[in-house]
């Protein structure tokens, strides 16, 4: 039987594997170690999935609606440097195009909604400055639109939509010139006006309309989700496998993050966090640029970005590969209060269900362990509890195309129930700030700050744990910090 690169001729050869026929060492890094254990990509978003999407929000609008999408502009990181473009999640999600000077717009024509793009011309001299451009032409092909027009022509063409619309959907303070125009055409006064009464005489934020939609993700989405998940979970993984006592912090992200380009995400979702001993107990620390020093718990959180959808992932673990008896005190019992709140995203329990089992194992641990001096009931008391000087957070947030994904958790009042589809972090805590002027730290904790979080897709099956590939279990962390991949 004929045998090519270690693979009998009938087996499949990954993307991974054709590396390594093209003569890649792919064992011989700890990257390509790691990137053979990655899937393979999942297919895009299909052109039929977005005009679904449209479809859906569209069918609530009125003939005389006229909706604005408005991606965020450009931004001057330092003179004339940009911070790398991203698009607004809104134009992704009901269009998938990613170019800046970019405006999407829906009208009714009579007979059915057309979907518009006004798009960046071809330009020869700024495409081999900047890189090329689809141009009208390029978005006429293969895009979810039913025209495109240069944005130099955008000013004409959606002055006139304006003008056509009794109603216009747009989120204010995005685009400045859409702003303008939509103001100056509610508050014209012309004869067309004074006789028939055109022109528009209300505005609207579509926001609330498409993050009902966005709330509940397709099969496809999952399949992006699930990708950038697996992808951050190995990232997560090198960072520990690369740690080791006298490490700089900045160090362990530039192997997280430097993992997320190499596997192909745009990424990083949102700035990593990665703080050791005393930097762990602070919520959103992102200098990153201390020492981590023997006997400190290094705490990350960081996720990929890939075709929009992001992960977000926090793992705790003794930077020097064993946990003190202390350390594993608390870890266990932030890990504990995960799996339970892990097992309450289930399709019909309230959205707060994951909070509340969280509280409840937590407070019931730390009374366990005599740093809660209240009984339970007290102690879970919002306002005078015990437990809010060491938990003071959410246990979750929706995730998607963005990472604290939209979607209203109260409806009416009331924690919502969740839903198939539906997306959402659990991500307990305990953080013993010795630093802290409002709080007595027990000694035995002190600058202990651990974090566990995963991404949950709910389901009539129940919880599905999008990260799971992350390790978090002690034995199991013990058993790979700062050991190379096998």
């Amino acid at each position: 039987m004929k045998v090519a690169f270690g693979l009998i001729n009938h087996q499949k050869i990954t993307p991974n594997m054709q590396r390594l026929k093209m003569g890649w060492p792919l064992a011989n890094t700890m990257f390509e170690a790691a990137l053979a254990r990655i899937g393979d990509e999942p297919e895009a978003i299909s052109i039929a999935e977005y005009r679904s999407r449209q479809n859906r929000l569209l069918s609530q609008l009125r003939p005389d609606d006229l909706l604005i999408v408005c991606p965020n502009p450009e931004s001057t990181r330092s003179n004339d440097v940009h911070y790398p473009f991203r698009t607004s999640s809104d134009m992704l999600y009901l269009s998938g195009w990613k170019d800046p000077e970019s405006i999407m717009t829906a009208h009714h024509d009579g007979t059915s909604w057309i979907v518009t793009l006004f798009v960046q011309p071809k330009d020869t001299l700024k495409e081999i400055w900047e890189g090329r451009r689809e141009g009208v032409d390029g978005a006429l092909n293969g895009w979810a639109i039913d025209a495109a027009h240069s944005v130099e022509e955008m000013s004409t063409i959606i002055t006139e939509m304006i003008g056509d619309a009794n109603r216009v959907l747009v989120r204010s303070g995005i685009n400045s010139n859409i702003d303008s125009m939509v103001k100056d055409g509610i508050e014209k006064r012309d004869r067309a006006r004074q006789q028939f009464g055109n022109g528009p005489i209300s505005i609207e934020d579509p926001s609330a309309k498409i993050a009902e939609l966005r709330l509940r993700k397709s099969a496809a989405e999952i399949a992006q989700m699930r990708h950038v998940s697996q992808i951050s979970s190995v990232a997560h993984e090198i960072s520990m496998r690369h740690s080791a006592v006298g490490r700089k912090e900045y160090q362990l992200q530039s192997v997280i993050e430097g993992f997320f380009s190499y596997a192909g995400t745009s990424g990083w979702a949102y700035p990593s966090i990665v703080g050791c001993g005393d930097n762990a107990t602070i919520l959103h620390y992102t200098v990153n640029d201390d020492t981590c020093e023997d006997g400190e718990i290094i705490l990350i959180d960081a996720g990929a970005e890939y075709n929009g959808y992001a992960a977000d992932i926090t793992r705790s673990w003794p930077i020097n590969g064993k946990f003190t008896e202390a350390q594993k005190e608390i870890y266990q019992l932030v890990l504990d209060a995960q799996l339970a709140a892990i097992d309450e995203c289930r399709v019909g329990r309230p959205y707060n269900a994951p909070h509340e089992a969280a509280r409840r194992v937590l407070a019931e641990g730390l009374i366990e362990l005599g740093v809660i001096t209240q009984e339970l009931d007290e102690a879970l008391d919002i306002e005078e509890g015990q437990l809010r000087r060491w938990y003071m957070h959410n246990t979750g947030h929706w995730i998607g195309l963005d990472v604290h994904d939209v979607g209203i958790y109260k409806p009416n009042g009331e924690p919502r129930l969740l839903e198939e589809g539906m997306c959402l972090t659990v991500e307990p805590g305990l953080y013993f700030g010795a630093w802290r002027p409002d709080v007595d730290c027990p000694e035995r904790y002190a600058n202990i700050g651990i974090r566990i979080e995963d991404d949950i897709l709910v389901t009539f099956n129940g919880p599905d744990v999008l990260t799971k590939d992350c390790p978090k279990t002690i034995s199991d962390l013990e058993a790979i910090i700062g050991k190379d991949f096998q």
